[in-house]
C-alpha cells in the first residue's frame, strides 16, 4: 500500500486521537489525581472540650479616699484706723486736660468757618470832604437809617456786600458763580452772610451792620456800598479799615460772570487778603 494512502487510512481511523504519543509515556505523565480523589477522606477526630478556668479571686480594692474640701483664703483687709487718728479724704487724680490741634478742630463737627485774613496793609486816610458833609466813623454816621436785608446764620462770618433787586437777593445763595469764588477760599454759603443794600444811592452804615452782625471781614460786588470804605478805599486793594474791618471792593457780580480780566484781578485780590 502506498505511504499516503497508509497515512490517510490511519489519520481517519485515530480521528482525534495523536498518532505520535507513546502511550507508556502518556499513562507515566498523568498524575494519579483519580485515585487521590477516590480515596477516603478520614473523620475528623472531634477535639477534647477545654476544662473551665476557675475565676481568680479579686482582691478587695479599697476606695478612693474624697477630695479634701479647699481651704477659704483669706481675704486682706484694710486695718480700721482708731477713731482717734482722722482719716484723710480719697481724692481720685485729675483728668489730663484733652489737647485738640488747631488743625483738627475742622474734624470736630459742622462748625462755621472764618477765613483767616492775611496782613493787609491800613486804609489811607480819608481825603478832605466836600464842605457839608460829614465823614463817618465805626459808631456814627449820617447813613444809619439806610435799610438793609441779609441772608445767612452766620453772625461771625465773612459779609458779602451787594446792591440788587429783591427777588435777584433771594437767589443770590444759589450763584455759581458766587458759590466758586467762596469754595476758593475754603468757604460754603452757610459761612457768610449776604447783606443787599436797599438804597440804590446811599451806602449802608457799619455802625447799623454791627448793632446785628459781628463780622470783620467786609467782600463788596458794587461801588459805594459801606459808608466807611467810600474815599478810603479802591477796587480790587483789600485794607484794614480802623484796625479791625478787612474791606475788598470788587465789580458787580453780573460783570465779574463775563470778564476773564476782572475775575483775574478779584482772586489775586482774594489771595492777599485771605491766603
Amino acid at each position: 500500500m502506498d505511504t499516503a494512502a497508509s497515512l490517510a487510512f490511519f489519520q481517519n481511523l485515530y480521528t482525534g486521537v495523536s498518532l505520535y504519543v507513546v502511550p507508556e509515556l502518556a499513562a507515566a505523565a498523568v498524575p494519579p489525581v483519580v485515585a487521590a480523589a477516590e480515596a477516603p477522606t478520614p473523620a475528623a477526630t472531634p477535639l477534647p472540650a477545654p476544662a473551665p478556668v476557675a475565676a481568680a479571686p479579686t482582691p478587695d480594692i479599697p476606695a478612693a479616699p474624697a477630695a479634701p474640701a479647699p481651704r477659704p483664703v483669706p481675704v486682706a483687709t484694710a486695718p480700721v484706723p482708731p477713731a482717734s487718728v482722722p482719716v484723710p479724704p480719697v481724692v481720685p487724680p485729675a483728668a489730663a486736660p484733652s489737647v485738640v490741634a488747631t488743625a483738627d478742630m475742622s474734624a470736630a463737627g459742622p462748625l462755621f468757618n472764618v477765613a483767616t485774613l492775611a496782613e493787609l496793609p491800613a486804609a489811607p486816610a480819608a481825603p478832605p470832604s466836600q464842605p457839608g458833609r460829614i465823614q463817618p466813623t465805626p459808631t456814627q454816621s449820617p447813613v444809619a437809617h439806610i435799610p438793609f436785608a441779609t441772608l445767612g446764620s452766620n453772625p461771625n462770618g465773612l459779609l458779602i456786600l451787594v446792591r440788587v433787586s429783591p427777588e435777584e437777593f433771594k437767589k443770590l445763595p444759589r450763584n455759581v458763580f458766587l458759590n466758586n469764588i467762596l469754595k476758593a477760599i475754603r468757604l460754603v454759603m452757610e459761612d457768610v452772610v449776604l447783606v443787599n443794600v436797599e438804597h440804590e444811592k446811599f451806602p449802608v452804615a457799619l455802625c447799623s451792620l454791627r448793632q446785628q452782625l459781628a463780622a470783620r471781614q467786609f467782600l463788596a460786588f458794587g461801588k459805594n456800598l459801606l459808608d466807611v470804605a467810600v474815599y478810603t478805599t479802591q477796587p480790587y486793594e483789600p485794607v484794614l479799615l480802623y484796625g479791625d474791618t478787612a474791606f475788598l471792593g470788587a465789580s458787580e457780580i453780573k460783570m465779574l460772570e463775563y470778564d476773564a480780566g476782572r475775575k483775574k484781578q478779584l482772586w489775586q485780590s482774594m489771595q492777599r487778603m485771605f491766603l
